[in-house]
This record gives C-alpha cells, structure tokens and sequence, in this order.
C-alpha cells in the first residue's frame, strides 16, 4: 500500500494506515516541520463537497485520513486499494500518543471546553507520562480576531509544542490547521471527537458497531439533536454521489 492519495467527490485522501500515519506524524513533529493533518469522516467530505472553498482548504492539508468505514469501503471499490481498516480520528490519536509518549514529546491542546480539556489532561498525564502538556487552551467558539489570533501562534511556538492537537469541530478545525500552516511549528491535527472520547465526556460505539460502519447511529442515539439533522443531510448524499460516481466511472 502507498501513500499515495485519491480523490473521492474531489477530496484526496492519502491510502494509508495507522501505524505509516502516525510515523509521518511524529517525524515532522520531531523536527518540528509545520505539518497539518485531518481525519476527515463522511461528514467533512460531504461538507467539502458542498463548499468549493472548503475543498480547496481540505487539499492543501498535508494528511487526510479516511476516518469512517463508508469512505474505507468507497476508497476499495473505487480504486481497488484494499485498505483494510479505516484510520480514525480518536485511535490515531492513541497511536499518536504512545510514539509521542516513547519520544517524550510536547503536547498542546487547542479547542473543546475548559471541562473537556482538563479531563483529557487528566487521561494523558495518567496514561502517557512521558508527554509533557505544554499548553491548553479552550475554545473561543467564535473565530479569534487577528491580534487574538497573533498571540495564539506566539504562545504555542513559545510552548515549544512538538504536536498540537485540534478539536473545534469539522469543519472549523480543518480551516484552523490549514490556516496556521507554516505559521505554527508544530504537526496539528484536528481530530475533533477524540476529545470528548478521551476525556470520557462521550461514550464510544462498541467495536462491532465501528468495524460495521455504524459509528453513526450509535453517535445518533447518544447525541440525537446534534446528530440526527448531521447524518440525515450528509449520508443520503454520501450514497447518491456513491451509485452516480460509480456508474459513471468518475470518482
């Protein structure tokens, strides 16, 4: 398997997996290289499909990942890949952790709630203690104004972070890495749910529903406002495009 990427409905997902994803990762986060990187779920594709400058904010991200079965399965059918698993959000995050861990690297974390963030500083100080937390920071939900936004890139290059982790929501926190490209030295990744998932704020599907592609439903039940209106506008499009794509051999 490469790592060469492949466009779906126009964003191009790099076939790769956890372990070959989380060595790029923690290379760049070593030398400190400004390296962007996003586990992008069906959600954030069909988002990205909708909105043309999105997508163009998406592809410039050095690393997407398929973080979904749906996108894994599409992948396969279309370009014969055989990717045997999808690379998601919350456990490429615990791959990131433990090669973070071994090399005593330096954690920032930037997005989600005060309560979130100090449970999941609670979660990785316990479980990685050979990371170092170098800075926190909780969520504006709002965009930061230029002066804020000044100082934010200031204080965590200050910090010395060799990885910043991104959890605002998609698609807020793919435009937040792709933005502070080449401006933070660090590798950043918006990993979105694995925030909450870590911080135990959020119960995760039991494995079997995550292996059958139906992460989402189990998300749905726990979150029904949050979710319900998400996967009834995304997925129906999600197949349309699928079936349209397929019987028309475009991708």
């Amino acid at each position: 398997m490469s790592d060469q990427t492949y466009p779906l409905y126009g964003v191009h997902f790099c076939a790769t997996n956890y372990v070959k994803a989380t060595d790029k990762i923690i290379s760049n986060a070593i030398s400190h290289h400004s390296y962007t990187v996003s586990a992008l779920a069906v959600h954030g594709l069909i988002e990205a499909v909708r909105d043309h400058d999105l997508k163009k904010i998406v592809n410039e991200i050095d690393l997407v990942v398929p973080d979904g079965q749906p996108i894994r399965w599409a992948l396969n059918s279309f370009y014969k890949l055989d990717l045997k698993d999808r690379v998601s959000g919350p456990d490429l995050t615990l791959y990131v952790l433990e090669k973070a861990n071994e090399n005593k690297l330096l954690l920032y974390l930037y997005g989600s709630t005060k309560d979130t963030l100090d449970r999941l500083v609670s979660f990785i100080s316990h479980t990685y203690p050979g990371i170092k937390i170098c800075g926190v920071h909780a969520d504006r939900f709002r965009e930061a104004s230029e002066i804020e936004d000044a100082a934010d890139i200031k204080k965590i290059n200050e910090s010395g972070a060799h990885i910043v982790f991104v959890g605002r929501g998609c698609p807020r926190q793919e435009k937040w890495v792709a933005d502070h490209k080449n401006k933070i030295n660090a590798a950043m990744m918006a990993i979105g749910a694995a925030f909450d998932f870590h911080a135990g704020t959020v119960k995760r599907a039991p494995k079997w529903m995550q292996n059958s592609g139906l992460e989402w439903l189990y998300r749905m039940i726990q979150e029904p406002k949050k979710m319900w209106k998400r996967n009834l506008d995304t997925f129906p499009l999600f197949i349309y495009l699928f079936f349209k794509h397929k019987l028309s051999g475009k991708k």
